[in-house]
């Protein structure tokens, strides 16, 4: 499949698969005369890269997993503790999240509050 292909069919950003070609990683895609092909291994691959990159890795997080993955199962652990990583970053993000949401509600309610509450004109709420 060419790159136009690859991007048309299953919605791949041009710039992943450039990074992809950079970094080697797509090693079944072959320089053709009409440019980039790729066979289902690459497809795989790809595939990680949109996962890492939707699970909020950066660039080179995402290299470094892909290379890891590649070297096989003795990289389980380094990979492991990537993915506890961006876990633990994913739910801290989430707990500061929650804490706006909760102060917006408080907000919310003394709002709401202001039309029924006589005693409470005047006052920040």
């Amino acid at each position: 499949m060419t790159k136009e292909e690859v991007c048309a069919r299953y919605g791949i950003p041009p710039e992943v698969l450039d990074e992809c070609e950079r970094w080697g990683l797509c090693d079944a895609a072959k320089a053709v005369m009409e440019g980039w092909r790729y066979d289902g291994h690459d497809l795989e691959v790809l595939g990680m890269v949109l996962t890492l990159h939707d699970a909020g890795f950066e660039p080179d997080d995402v290299e470094t997993y892909l290379r890891l993955a590649l070297e096989g199962p003795a990289t389980r652990a380094k990979r492991l503790r990537m993915l506890d990583g961006r876990r633990a970053a994913t739910l801290a993000a989430m707990h500061e999240l929650e804490e706006r949401l909760q102060k917006i509600d408080h907000l919310r309610y003394g709002t709401r509050r202001e039309d029924g509450d006589a005693t409470r004109k005047g006052r920040i709420a």
